[in-house]
């Protein structure tokens, strides 16, 4: 798999001179419990990453519950901890990948290719006794240059105008029961948008924990077309991100991110909503 490295990848090439590792452990709920993981133990080596602090901008009235990045600060942030444009990044967390995910799709949106995510998380890698630390990692700061790549990008607008368009597959990511708007333990209003087909990030996984084959994946969107422009979308953009990548490894090529997603959505009165199963 192209995105994606097993815990032995990352033993081996650990002490690379240009690979940084990136804790990405983070809890909805408990903005503070990532960064007391990192503390308390995290990969020897590895620099931590917040994903409400450092990789999303402050909530506003729209733009979701976890709006992107100011670019240029984000491009600071990654200078500070030591990423540059030839860096090798490795994300992880213990969330099945989902907000190590946010960090790859950031990176890969800023134009940088070499970034993966590390299979099975860090529990795995403790349960394997490979190198852990509770020491702040010393990162030597370099230089980060974005070009920006706008096209992995949607906007509510395009979103809202694209409505009912069949050359466009529209993919919520949320589990079930939210995406047919029988349960909404986050959000003010449950539901989805019209049109959206529903398959849940965290199958992207098998039984293992670990990130399923190339295969598998595939069978997940079965039915989908692949010359279709493809968005994705979830509660707040971080766990489509997981299923942007699934997608990758699927053989999808024309895949979007709708970074606001539901909670952009629904910040607008006028935008349609539907529940049930399309």
């Amino acid at each position: 798999m192209k995105n994606i490295v097993s815990l032995q990848w990352l033993l081996d090439h650990k002490e690379d001179s240009d690979v940084v590792i990136v804790d990405c452990r983070f809890q909805l709920g408990k903005p503070d419990a990532g960064r007391e993981a990192y503390e308390a133990s995290h990969i020897a080596g590895a620099v931590y990453l917040d994903l409400e602090k450092d990789l999303s901008s402050p909530i506003e009235e729209n733009g979701g519950r976890h709006p992107l990045p100011d670019i240029a600060q984000l491009t600071g942030t990654l200078g500070r901890v030591g990423i540059s444009n030839t860096t090798r990044v490795v994300a992880y967390d213990d969330q099945g990948g989902a907000m190590a995910s946010r960090l790859w799709w950031l990176l890969k949106y800023l134009g940088h290719e070499e970034v993966y995510v590390l299979d099975e998380g860090f529990a795995a890698w403790e349960k394997a006794g490979y190198p852990v630390s509770n020491e702040p990692s010393v990162s030597i700061q370099s230089p980060f240059y974005a070009t920006v790549q706008h096209s992995m990008l949607v906007e509510v607008d395009e979103v809202r105008e694209n409505l009912g368009n069949e050359s466009i597959t529209l993919i919520d990511s949320r589990e079930a029961p939210r995406y047919r708007g029988e349960v909404e333990p986050i959000d003010r209003v449950a539901g989805h948008i019209p049109g959206a087909i529903n398959r849940f990030w965290a199958e992207g996984r098998g039984a293992d924990g670990k990130w399923k084959s190339v295969e598998e994946q595939a069978a997940r969107f079965e039915g989908l077309d692949r010359a279709k422009q493809t968005i994705v979308y979830c509660g707040s953009g971080v766990t489509a991100c997981p299923n942007v990548l699934a997608l990758q490894e699927a053989g999808f090529e024309k895949v979007r991110l709708y970074a606001g997603s539901w909670s952009d959505w629904i910040s607008y009165g006028e935008n349609p909503i539907a529940v049930k199963d399309e």
